[in-house]
């Protein structure tokens, strides 16, 4: 299972003091909750199935790829200028150099070519079965 998520912000990394969030009124309690539940729920989803291919002994079949830092622009969905799509491209560029997790060293580079081959050496062994 490659799993393709479509980035996340670091707006719970900042901190607000209570004088801040005293000035809030419904509006904007309500985005924070709902940023929270959407978080929460792309966290949990991925944290089950990763639990479940490692019950399985097949974590090596399931890869998350997600930028958890993304920033200005490149948070907004309907930005499609051409400086926004390079940024966007910069970001998948970089996140390529970067490690799956804290736990697996391994670079997103790394881990989608053994995925693709992974994949296509699945595919050929099904095509072989097929010719018998």
């Amino acid at each position: 299972l490659l799993s393709l998520g479509t980035g996340t912000t670091s707006e719970f990394d900042k901190t607000h003091t209570a004088e801040e969030t005293a000035k809030w009124g419904a509006l904007q309690w309500m985005l924070v909750i709902q940023q929270m539940t959407e978080a929460a729920s792309s966290y949990m989803t991925d944290y089950y199935l990763s639990t479940v291919f490692q019950g399985l002994h097949s974590q090596n079949n399931y890869l998350r790829v997600q930028e958890n830092a993304l920033t200005d622009t490149t948070t907004k969905a309907d930005d499609a200028s051409e400086a926004n799509m390079e940024l966007l491209a910069q970001v998948g560029e970089n996140l390529l150099k970067k490690p799956v997790s804290k736990d697996n060293p391994e670079t997103y580079e790394e881990a989608l070519k053994r995925f693709a081959k992974l994949l296509s050496d699945r595919k050929k062994l099904r095509a072989n079965k097929a010719s018998y």
